[in-house]
């Protein structure tokens, strides 16, 4: 397969990739003004299937709910489209992005009455986020010097693409000191979340995470994990989380659509536990894998067939 598929679908259709542009002074351009989700679809025995398409999109709506967009799609629409941009590049499995972005509708801040957001999606061939080596030993990880954004500033429960300046902020100091991903705290010096995903710690076998109030997306793969765990019989526990626990865990990893379920090796040159994925994380990492591609019992109604 080339660096893309064929086709994507923008505003309504399937179209060549190459012929879905837009125009220099798009208001997503110039202001950020985009919602999106990740999303993936698992090559399976019955063929792909999107893990919570349904959860995704309803919160790729909630996001563009929360920014006031004014739309003229609907969610069958995106969901559909999703369907579309793997079956007709005869994908087998996918890493799948809808985007609602305010298109060409003048400069400005204020939308004009009238206009009506543009809508995208498309799917690639993406592998393990943080590299496939990073799934089975874990990966080193710092504590970032910038702080996730406090829920009074910018909204954190909608994916917008503004948002993400601060996960490129956060990004791009962790990988240019040296370290694969790193851990932000929020705006009272708690633990939040990595530059796109959400965090886990295990102390004596119980596992615990932030709550929504320290700045972080609430993450359908978190969601997802936290059901797991329960199911497996673990105790989940979501509570402020100090600084310093990131020192002190036996194991930690990162969840997240494009992470999966991701080991923490090291923190600031610490050692997490032993220094490689724990044998809870692997637990854990294993039955997601055997959900979303299908070797286990659908229980939660999660998977979604794409033909």
């Amino acid at each position: 397969m080339s660096d893309h598929p064929q086709y994507l679908w923008f505003n309504g259709k399937m179209v060549p990739w190459e012929s879905a542009t837009v125009h220099v002074t798009s208001h997503a351009l110039h202001y950020g003004s985009a919602v999106f989700e990740g999303i993936r679809a698992y090559e399976t025995d019955k063929g792909p299937q999107i893990f919570r398409l349904n959860e995704h999109i309803q919160r790729l709506f909630n996001s563009a709910k929360i920014y006031r967009f004014p739309l003229d799609v609907t969610q069958e629409q995106i969901k559909d489209a999703c369907k579309q941009v793997i079956s007709a590049n005869n994908m087998k499995y996918g890493y799948i992005r809808p985007l609602i972005f305010m298109g060409e509708v003048g400069l400005g801040v204020k939308f004009k009455p009238g206009v009506s957001a543009s809508s995208m999606v498309c799917a690639l061939p993406w592998g393990a986020y943080l590299g496939e080596e990073g799934l089975n030993k874990g990966i080193k990880v710092c504590v970032s010097s910038w702080r996730r954004l406090a829920p009074d500033t910018i909204p954190t429960e909608a994916k917008a693409a503004g948002n993400y300046l601060s996960s490129i902020l956060i990004a791009n100091e962790c990988v240019n000191n040296g370290y694969a991903e790193a851990i932000a705290l929020d705006y009272n010096g708690y633990v939040s979340e990595g530059s796109g995903e959400n965090v886990f710690f295990v102390k004596d076998n119980v596992l615990y995470t932030a709550p929504f109030t320290s700045g972080l997306l609430p993450g359908i793969t978190r969601d997802a994990v936290v059901t797991f765990a329960r199911d497996l019989g673990y105790e989940v526990r979501e509570q402020a989380i100090p600084r310093e626990m990131v020192y002190l865990a036996d194991e930690m990893f990162f969840s997240g659509t494009a992470a999966e379920i991701t080991p923490i090796a090291s923190v600031d040159g610490i050692d997490v536990g032993p220094g490689h994925r724990g044998p809870v994380t692997a637990k854990l990492q294993q039955h997601f894998m055997d959900y979303v591609h299908g070797k286990i019992a659908d229980s939660h109604g999660w998977l979604t067939p794409v033909a």
